[in-house]
């Protein structure tokens, strides 16, 4: 009887071995799927609760990872703890059931230069995709709109050699820069998405700016009501840029 139970058990090893390595590589729309099939296999099996405790360790490694790469209008400018923009998008996104790890990659007075030169460190967690929200400072300093768009080329390129799917969001100048600089900076957005092809959200503080009510006293960044009204609005499109992780 010991040989035959030694025997069953190195059989019961194997076969959650097997459904282990499946449910690792499995896409993550089947994994439902995977995941009853072992549980029938293992119901009322002495090894079930380490068949859950691996398959829960394998749920958490496989949650996609989201970075959010810009500015202080990342960052949380002047906002309690965890009130910022990926916070507040990261709870909405769990409220849908969309389960997914956010990194607030928000550092404030960065222009697209200081966003590429930090890019490295900022994709140490091996996101699987990233919202890019930059270029504010740039347009405040009233720097080259043709070195913005170099500058968020490089990061876009950068990303897509990781295979990390890319959401843009634009920004727009104010006609008192100018209509000839304004028009310029405005492009540049879109020149992107059309050379990338990574999805685009034309204006990350549509519905926001120059809004008192929906911005703190400097006039220049969103206070709790600006922040969830930007998620709200963009949030249909981080949906579909989590979705491109799942292909």
């Amino acid at each position: 009887m010991g040989a035959w139970h030694s025997k069953v058990k190195r059989i019961g090893l194997m076969i959650l071995e097997f459904c282990y390595q499946l449910f690792t590589v499995v896409r993550p729309r089947h994994r439902d799927v995977v995941l009853g099939l072992v549980t029938v296999v293992f119901t009322g099996v002495a090894t079930t609760p380490l068949a859950e405790q691996m398959i829960k360790s394998s749920l958490a490694a496989q949650r996609p990872v989201l970075m959010v790469l810009g500015d202080s209008l990342v960052a949380g400018h002047g906002l309690p703890q965890g009130e910022a923009f990926p916070e507040i998008l990261g709870r909405m996104l769990q409220n849908d059931g969309v389960d997914v790890r956010i990194i607030n990659a928000g550092v404030s007075g960065d222009t697209t230069a200081g966003g590429l030169a930090r890019l490295d460190w900022s994709l140490a967690d091996n996101p699987d995709a990233a919202i890019i929200v930059l270029g504010g400072n740039d347009l405040l300093r009233g720097l080259d709109p043709s070195a913005s768009f170099v500058n968020l080329d490089k990061i876009i390129t950068r990303l897509k050699a990781r295979n990390i799917a890319v959401l843009l969001a634009g920004m727009k100048a104010p006609r008192n820069f100018g209509a000839d600089y304004a028009d310029e900076f405005d492009s540049i957005y879109q020149r992107l998405v059309n050379h990338h092809n990574v999805l685009f959200y034309p204006f990350f503080l549509d519905g926001v700016a120059l809004q008192p009510m929906m911005n703190l006293a400097d006039g220049m960044h969103p206070n709790k009501e600006g922040i969830s009204h930007i998620a709200i609005k963009i949030l249909p499109q981080v949906k579909k840029l989590l979705s491109k992780t799942e292909e």
